[in-house]
């Protein structure tokens, strides 16, 4: 296992001149040895070219990547000690599940008991072990998938197991297994693993920490409740939680805060700055209220949505969608009526030029 520093700008074409030229802007990030990690966000942000770089298939146009201290930029995968999981399985259809699996470790002239042993250890850990003698070809591609996992975990001398979109071709009621099967892995191999993913289930189940990533920039490093409580980034917000955050133009006064027309006194111990500001708050916290309540805004109903364990209410506030999340025990509006909600709270958010503000 390795402790990964990235140091590092890359662009794929020459001499970049402005943010839009570069794959990933300039960044500093660590990767701790043992750690599991998600790199998440949408097609283009970056994060597939990140993994690459991690492992040698692509050098950064600057800076430098280490391992464990050591400058390996310019070395390749096989220098690194770097097993990668791709999209599609990558494995020997005419060999056995056991060949297959035990191929990297051939490949190194591992003694042949030691092969046996830890082919057995994977095989068991994926579940695969009443398929040992079969050949690969006539598997499913949840089976195939599992294999070629296996092939990436196998070598317990591996730096870091590098994982790109590896449950994409898998069957959606198949995938959970597969989480849960890597999570387990990793808390008994304890091996340096990073996820590549567009799917935030995925990466909130799987990784200790989720790197959040848009437009080539990492906006945010941390878990599930930091995440989802705190965004540290409007982009955040909105990727994170379904749906997710509510946004709305706001200005900050000496003590309150002015929302669709509306002044409302700021949270108890709450400090602003005066100027324009960006109010975020989550569906999950946004209530009903009456009229005469603080920090309350009118609202107009525009749908009602019964998802059976609660409301989904979507309304508009001075012309700006948000979303509640209401308990079914809630008394729900109907579409077109007009009510008040409660946005201010504890966990309400404020956004200066899409940042968190302190």
């Amino acid at each position: 296992m390795a402790r990964i520093e990235l140091d590092l700008a890359h662009a794929y074409r020459p001499d970049p001149r402005e943010d839009s030229d570069y794959a990933l802007l300039p960044l500093k990030m660590v990767f701790e040895d043992g750690g599991a990690y998600a790199l998440l966000g949408p097609s283009g942000c970056g994060k597939t070219t990140m993994l690459n770089i991690i492992s040698g298939l692509v050098a950064p146009s600057q800076g430098t990547v280490r391992f464990d201290g050591q400058d390996v930029t310019r070395s390749s995968p096989q220098q690194r000690n770097i097993a990668q999981v791709f999209q599609f399985p990558v494995i020997y259809d005419t060999m056995t599940v056991a060949e297959n699996l035990a191929f990297p470790l051939r490949n190194r002239k591992v003694p042949a008991e030691q092969i046996r042993r830890r082919v057995g250890e994977i095989a068991e850990m994926l579940e695969l072990s009443g398929q040992l003698d079969q050949r690969a070809a006539g598997l499913a591609a949840d089976a195939k998938q599992k294999i070629s996992l296996g092939r990436g975990l196998v070598r317990p001398d591996v730096s870091a197991v590098l994982f790109d979109e590896p449950l994409t071709v898998i069957d959606p009621h198949l995938k959970w297994q597969l989480r849960r099967k890597l999570k387990q892995i990793h808390s008994e191999l304890r091996l340096t693993l990073i996820y590549v993913t567009h799917d935030q289930v995925e990466a909130l189940t799987f990784a200790e920490q989720v790197v959040v990533m848009t437009r080539g920039r990492a906006v945010q490093i941390g878990g599930a409740d930091a995440l989802f409580e705190r965004p540290q980034h409007t982009f955040v917000g909105h990727f994170i939680g379904s749906p997710g955050m509510n946004f709305l133009p706001a200005e900050a006064g000496e003590g309150s805060l002015r929302v669709a027309g509306h002044t409302l006194p700021l949270p108890a111990g709450r400090q602003l700055a005066p100027g324009p500001l960006t109010l975020g708050v989550r569906p999950e916290y946004v209530t009903l209220a009456d009229e005469n309540s603080e920090g309350a805004v009118p609202a107009q109903v525009q749908q009602v949505q019964d998802i059976g364990t609660y409301f989904m209410l979507t309304a508009t506030v001075g012309g700006v969608p948000v979303k509640a999340r209401l308990g079914t025990e809630t008394r729900v509006p109907r579409a077109g009526d007009a009510v008040w909600l409660q946005l201010l709270g504890e966990h309400t958010c404020f956004y200066a030029n899409e940042e968190l503000v302190a």
